[in-house]
C-alpha cells in the first residue's frame, strides 16, 4: 500500500470510508476490512460511529501505530472548548489516547478559523492527535489558514471524483504540502454503470468502480476512502490497486464533465472560492 507524507504523518492512500455505518455492522466492516490489509480509518463526530470503529480497533490483533485513523470536529463545535470536547469525546469513543489525524468537517459561517485551528495545533502539541488538517475547504480558505495563520495543515479532505474537478484544491495542496483526501470517491453509485468508465473497465476485466478509484490513487498526493461493507465491495477496492491505466484511458476520463457534485448542505462554503 502506498503511502503520502504530509507534515511528518505518512497516511494510505486507500482508506475504509465509514459515513452511514452504524452499530455491529460498521464494527464488523471495520474488523474485516483490517484483516485484509486496510490500514487507514477514517470516521467523524457526527457519523455517530466512533464507538463501533473503536471496538473494531480494540479487537485487532495490529498495533495501534499501524492503523491510520482520522476523525473530525462538528462545524458546530468548532468554539476552542467545544472543540477540545469534541477530541476528547472522539478518542473515548474510539479507545485510544491520540488519532493520526484531526480534521475541522466543514468551515462554518462566521467561524472564527485563527482560534480553532490555533487550538487543534495546541491538541497537536499535547499528543492528542498526530496532525490536523481540513475538510471541504476551497482555496481561499486553504490559503487563510496556511499562510495568514499559519496552521500545519496536513491535509484537506474534499468530495473528489472522475465527474467532478478539484484542480484548483489539488494544486494548492502539492504547492504546500497538503494530501488530498477524496470522498465519495465513486460519486454515491453513480459511476457503478458510466458506459466511459465501463468500456475502460472491458480492456482491464475490471469494473468501471475500480477503474474511478484507481484513476484517484494514481494521483500525487491524493487518497481515497470509499465506504465499503460488504467483503465483496473491500476486495475489490483492493484489486484497483492492481490496474495500469494508459494515456488512452486518462484521456477518456479528462473529456468527462466534471461539474457533477453529490454533496452540498446549506451550510457549504462557496465552493469557487479560489482568490
Amino acid at each position: 500500500m502506498q503511502t503520502i507524507t504530509a507534515q511528518g504523518l505518512a497516511m494510505p492512500k486507500l482508506g475504509l470510508g465509514t459515513w452511514r455505518l452504524k452499530g455491529e455492522e460498521c464494527r464488523a466492516a471495520v474488523a474485516a476490512a483490517l484483516e485484509r490489509g486496510y490500514r487507514h480509518l477514517d470516521t467523524a463526530q457526527m457519523y455517530g460511529n466512533e464507538d463501533a470503529v473503536g471496538a473494531a480497533l480494540a479487537g485487532s490483533a495490529l498495533p495501534r501505530d499501524q492503523i491510520h485513523v482520522t476523525t473530525k470536529v462538528w462545524w458546530e463545535n468548532l468554539a476552542p472548548d467545544a472543540l477540545r470536547r469534541s477530541l476528547e469525546n472522539s478518542l473515548a469513543a474510539l479507545r485510544t489516547d491520540h488519532v493520526d489525524l484531526f480534521l475541522i468537517h466543514w468551515p462554518a459561517p462566521g467561524m472564527d478559523l485563527p482560534a480553532a485551528l490555533e487550538t487543534m495545533m495546541r491538541l497537536r502539541a499535547e499528543g492528542r492527535t498526530r496532525a490536523i488538517g481540513v475538510s471541504n475547504f476551497p482555496v481561499a480558505l486553504l490559503r487563510r489558514a496556511v499562510e495568514e495563520i499559519g496552521a500545519p495543515i496536513a491535509c484537506n479532505q474534499v468530495e473528489y471524483h472522475v465527474l467532478l474537478d478539484q484542480s484548483a484544491v489539488l494544486a494548492y495542496g502539492r504547492a504546500h504540502g497538503i494530501a488530498v483526501t477524496a470522498y465519495c470517491p465513486l460519486a454515491q453509485g453513480r459511476l457503478a454503470e458510466h458506459p466511459a468508465l465501463a468500456e475502460i473497465a472491458g480492456k482491464h476485466g475490471a469494473s468501471p468502480a475500480q477503474i474511478a478509484l484507481k484513476w484517484l490513487l494514481d494521483q500525487d498526493g491524493v487518497a481515497a476512502i470509499p465506504k465499503a461493507a460488504r467483503a465483496e465491495s473491500q476486495l475489490a477496492n483492493l484489486d484497483a490497486l492492481r490496474i495500469v491505466l494508459d494515456d488512452a484511458d486518462r484521456a477518456a476520463i479528462a473529456a468527462l464533465p466534471k461539474n457533477q457534485r453529490c454533496v452540498n448542505p446549506g451550510w457549504a462554503p462557496e465552493w469557487d472560492q479560489a482568490a
